[in-house]
């Protein structure tokens, strides 16, 4: 059993919605987990997976809230991205620990531009002792081109369907070569912003080195976003030196979709995250 409670917040002037999870029973949590959702979603997320999570994580005795951020779900306010929800998550880790004040250990969890979100956020908040990525978003046109063109393409002229289309003719050829050309020139045309500006994986990698709690990293098999990040990781010095520290735990889910859909994914995905959190 858990103990599930709405709350409400402010946050500059617009009013914020959430939902706490805390495990039932009189001994009270010492661990917590925000959880900050990829967007553009709300609290619940996609096959409830937010939800599920939340409670799956009370259900072992793990505190955790959802939220949903400025102009987003129930929340008042103008819908904002990723890189601009630093007020959001500071304001609902002040209605966490104030629903939770016995909180000792709290963790930010983030899928996609939810993860991107507090890589940018945790260096700033003394509170949080740890970062959990679930298919961390570091989306360039060249990186996703590239991991289409090694993950999907490869994967598709494996597949019978595809070759009983062209077989029987119900294939566009013409289209799709198209297609696969406009992706490749993505991947092998695209030039480095001049000057200073730094990328989203750069700047993605500089906050996480400022951040000096402990990481979770969590890429499914089958999802190009998580796919893309792992190319970044392959081919950026400053990501194999970030992902190659103690403090780093990094875990591969094969098969798995971006949203981690199945049961026995979801499971997965909350065994590393408790299991993370109790080694601190």
């Amino acid at each position: 059993m858990i103990d599930e409670r709405a709350i409400s917040f402010d946050c500059e002037g617009d009013r914020l919605y959430g939902i706490v999870s805390l495990p039932a029973g009189p001994a009270a949590p010492v661990r917590g987990v925000l959880i900050v959702v990829g967007g553009p979603q709300y609290r619940a997320g996609s096959h409830r997976q937010f939800t599920l999570l939340a409670r799956s994580l009370a259900a072992r005795g793990i505190a955790a809230m959802r939220f949903d951020y400025r102009g987003m779900g129930d929340s008042e306010g103008r819908a904002r991205g990723f890189e601009e929800v630093d007020a959001d998550i500071r304001v609902a880790l002040d209605a966490f620990t104030a629903a939770a004040p016995q909180l000792r250990d709290i963790a930010l969890w983030g899928l996609c531009d939810g993860a991107s979100a507090i890589a940018f956020y945790g260096a700033g908040d003394a509170r949080v002792g740890g970062l959990a990525l679930l298919n961390p978003w570091v989306r360039t046109e060249a990186g996703a081109a590239r991991a289409t063109i090694r993950h999907y393409y490869r994967r598709r002229l494996f597949e019978g369907e595809l070759w009983s289309k062209i077989l029987a003719g119900r294939f566009d050829l013409r289209s799709a070569a198209a297609s696969a050309l406009a992706v490749a020139r993505s991947a092998l045309g695209a030039k480095p912003a001049p000057g200073p500006v730094a990328t989203l994986p750069q700047r993605m990698a500089d906050g996480l080195a400022r951040f000096d709690g402990r990481l979770l990293v969590m890429l499914s098999g089958a999802d190009l976003t998580a796919q893309e990040f792992a190319g970044v990781a392959e081919t950026d010095p400053a990501w194999r030196r970030l992902l190659g520290e103690r403090r780093v735990t990094l875990r591969r889910l094969p098969g798995a979709d971006h949203t981690c859909s199945r049961r026995d994914w979801h499971d997965q995905v909350v065994d590393w995250t408790c299991d993370w959190m109790a080694a601190w």
